[in-house]
């Protein structure tokens, strides 16, 4: 029997995006699959027992600090959490959100689900610029193993680290089974794009492919607020599509979850991912799946979904207009998409993850 640690300190609930359904649905899984291994989670002040799963092999372990607060839960994070792990005897470290302990005496395991600052720095301000490199830098050298969350991480990490390729273990997100069981009897004349409204998710280019042709159906977006909210918001009006696009900010997940099961098809333009989790989800739900054509989607997607070039508009409204009005395209991407997202489970990523550590 092993002790492992889970350094979920990063975690802010509704605050992290995809980050936050990751390590959810990976301790939940883990429970599944591992009864015998004695597991620690290291939480911050803002998440709740909720996180935790409550059996006899998880212990939750809370710490006096504010993940709000960056600095302060850096600091506790490279001070403080490497004496915890000392003191509970964990053998090994997983940390799920790109950052470790780099004092820790037992050795980390880091996920890696994107290298975003290294490939687009300008989507970062400036002074979180400086940390994240360090930060990150640090945690591939001084990590026994890294976990990348697609081929296309992966190749980031060698390209940009050259860590031994042997360190490295690609796993898969998996993708929440309710979704391939949403009966979608009556679909609505709306389009879906799930996304935090950040510049490498291309949605003003979505909004401008959109406002391009008179359409009859609408647009939603469904995401947190992020850096380019107000920008997004603000081209809304020029354009004249207040009455057609809807932002939502924030959602439940079963908000989130009844927008899958009514969409008419779903819109990934994203410029750039580590993964594209919402990929995964829509082709769960059998939502007809147009999205752009970078690695990680295409490794995810495969055949079942229309793939476009993100930065060619032309394409973009010739795609929204074939996966809203092309019924034989979209029965079978459909069809294609389900069978597909059927091989991505968390069990199978708790397994591999296990393995890992």
């Amino acid at each position: 029997m092993k002790r492992i640690g889970i350094n979920a300190l990063y975690l802010i609930p509704g605050g992290v995006g995809g980050t936050e359904i990751y390590l959810r649905e990976l301790l939940a899984a883990l429970a599944l699959v591992d009864t015998e291994n004695e597991y620690f989670v290291f939480t911050n002040q803002e998440t709740g027992t909720d996180l935790t799963p409550r059996q006899a092999n998880f212990q939750w372990k809370p710490q006096a600090v504010h993940a709000r607060v960056r600095p302060a839960r850096i600091l506790w994070e490279q001070f403080i959490l490497p004496l915890e792990c000392a003191r509970y005897k964990i053998d090994v470290l997983l940390n799920p959100g790109f950052t470790a302990p780099l004092r820790a005496t037992c050795p980390n395991v880091t996920v890696f689900h994107d290298l975003q600052h290294l490939r687009h720095p300008e989507y970062f301000r400036w002074f979180d610029l400086p940390p994240w490199r360090f930060l990150l830098w640090g945690a591939v050298h001084r990590s026994r193993r890294l976990i990348a969350v697609t081929e296309a991480t992966r190749a980031d990490l060698l390209h940009f680290y050259n860590p031994r390729p042997d360190r490295i273990r690609v796993v898969h997100h998996g993708v929440d089974k309710a979704l391939l069981h949403l009966e979608r009897t009556h679909p609505e004349r709306f389009v879906l794009c799930v996304s935090t409204l950040h510049p490498h998710k291309n949605l003003e280019r979505l909004i401008r492919a959109y406002g391009r042709r008179r359409q009859n159906y609408r647009l939603i977006l469904a995401g947190m607020r992020g850096f380019q909210a107000a920008a997004i918001e603000r081209l809304i009006v020029e354009m004249g599509l207040t009455d057609s696009v809807e932002v939502t900010g924030w959602i439940s997940r079963e908000r989130l979850f009844d927008l899958y099961q009514r969409a008419w098809a779903c819109v990934q333009p994203s410029t750039f991912e580590g993964f594209g989790m919402p990929v995964l989800e829509a082709m769960a739900a059998g939502v007809p799946l147009a999205c752009s054509n970078i690695p990680p989607h295409v490794e995810v997607a495969g055949n079942a979904a229309l793939l476009f070039d993100p930065l060619d508009e032309d394409a973009m409204v010739e795609a929204l207009a074939r996966i809203v009005t092309n019924e034989p395209l979209r029965t079978r991407l459909a069809t294609a998409a389900r069978e597909r997202a059927r091989g991505f489970t968390w069990e199978r990523a708790a397994r591999e993850t296990l393995a890992a550590l």
